[in-house]
């Protein structure tokens, strides 16, 4: 067998974490390969589809902060206002980019569109090389080395490198292969997923409509569309998503009201069933999960992508400081520093979307009167909205430097 090709760091999954991840550190004198099944250039690469993102403002600074920001921004549409309602009820809150002092809450990007400037970032970086299509086959870890074999043009290709990042997605192949289990709970619900406009502009508002059989989130879009992510209970998909699209618009209707007038045209639909999914280690020696490979939670609120970029900086940061002290990336106690680090945050987003999934959904009269009681009290406590506004935004706890808004290349 020929001698393996050596890499400092090889991440696997080219998606939108694993792209971050190989973006952020590729100025810090690290050797990068990212492997990725699909053709960088396909219109089926799964994590680069039409789905939009809603990246809170913390995930913006950290985008600006590794120098991306500014091929994202002509598709981002900034969210200046959060409007959070429970359906038939009273209680309604209102989270506002002025009051928080910031030029917006966060912004919406297709998947496609952040996708597209992640890799056309990566493509001008010497130190990364995009392995792909390519699929891992297998890994062993020894000492001081990770070997990985690909399959890749119908040939086995062999790799060593001194760290394995796994960000290949909720089903890792990473993480199934080190036999990591999950801890895992079905919600009963999917979400449905869509692109449509209204007679009304959004006036930059995203809107979080809680509802009995899960919440409801219209999201503002650049050229005054929206993005429908609509929670319903697993039983009532088959029904609603062969719907025409008038009656599928008459039914939404009914459920997230006037706010915007009539909604119409259309867009095609996705649906997506919903689990809590944790992996019960992130990391093992030479090897690290991030993004979903870690950790996938409810949609509600949007903190998906956003806590995989949190896992991005954080794990960024320490490798940035072990390289500068001519430390070994794979280190254990690196890896550690890094979990320790992340679990907080992870189990605090975790906890919330959990939490606010079942707790609006419940029906029981005293937890309804409760929960509505809840969001006046917010709308009118400054101290408690401005709490909950930081959490959106993603900017909770102890920051990492690009979390902090400063290129790991001052260092």
């Amino acid at each position: 067998m020929s001698m393996a090709e050596r890499f400092d760091i090889l991440i696997v999954g080219g998606g939108m974490v694993g792209a971050s991840l190989a973006h952020a550190l590729s100025g810090q004198g690290f050797s990068i390969g990212v492997i990725e099944a699909w053709p960088l250039a396909s219109a089926t690469q799964p994590s680069f589809d039409d789905r939009v993102i809603a990246l809170s403002w913390g995930s913006h600074v950290i985008l600006k902060a590794m120098g991306v920001w500014e091929r994202i921004a002509p598709a981002a549409q900034p969210i200046q206002d959060i409007h959070i309602s429970d359906r038939g009820h009273f209680g309604f809150a209102r989270l506002n980019h002025r009051q928080e002092g910031v030029a917006a809450l966060g912004y919406v990007v297709t998947a496609r569109a952040l996708g597209q400037a992640l890799l056309q970032a990566l493509e001008q970086r010497s130190a990364v090389e995009l392995i792909c299509p390519a699929r891992l086959k297998s890994f062993a870890v020894s000492g001081d080395e990770v070997e990985v074999m690909l399959d890749q043009d119908d040939t086995q290709r062999r790799i060593t490198s001194r760290l394995l990042v796994a960000a290949d997605g909720g089903d890792s192949q990473v993480r199934r292969l080190m036999s990591i289990p999950l801890k895992e709970k079905a919600y009963g619900q999917t979400a449905i997923i869509a692109n449509l406009r209204s007679e009304r502009s959004h006036r930059g508002t995203a809107y979080e409509r809680f509802t009995d059989t899960g919440p409801l989130a219209i999201l503002p879009m650049t050229e005054d569309r929206l993005s429908l992510v609509w929670t319903a209970k697993d039983e009532e998909v088959a029904e609603l998503m062969a719907l025409e699209d008038e009656r599928f618009l008459a039914r939404l209707q009914q459920r997230f009201g006037y706010r915007l007038g009539r909604l119409g045209d259309l867009g095609k639909r996705v649906a997506y069933p919903l689990r809590l999914r944790q992996a019960c280690e992130q990391v093992r020696p030479r090897v690290a999960l991030i993004g979903n490979a870690a950790h996938a939670i409810h949609p509600v609120t949007g903190q998906g992508f956003n806590l995989g970029l949190r896992d991005v900086a954080v794990l960024a940061d320490l490798l940035c400081d072990a390289a500068r002290a001519g430390q070994d990336p794979g280190d254990l106690s690196l890896l550690q520093a890094y979990e320790q680090w992340r679990r907080k945050d992870q189990h605090a987003v975790a906890v919330i979307t959990d939490s606010l999934a079942r707790f609006f959904a419940n029906p029981f009269a005293p937890l309804r009167l409760l929960r509505n009681l809840g969001l006046v009290g917010m709308d009118i406590a400054p101290g408690l909205k401005h709490l909950v506004a930081r959490q959106f935004m993603g900017i909770n706890g102890r920051l990492p430097r690009l979390g902090r808004g400063v290129s790991l290349d001052e260092f």
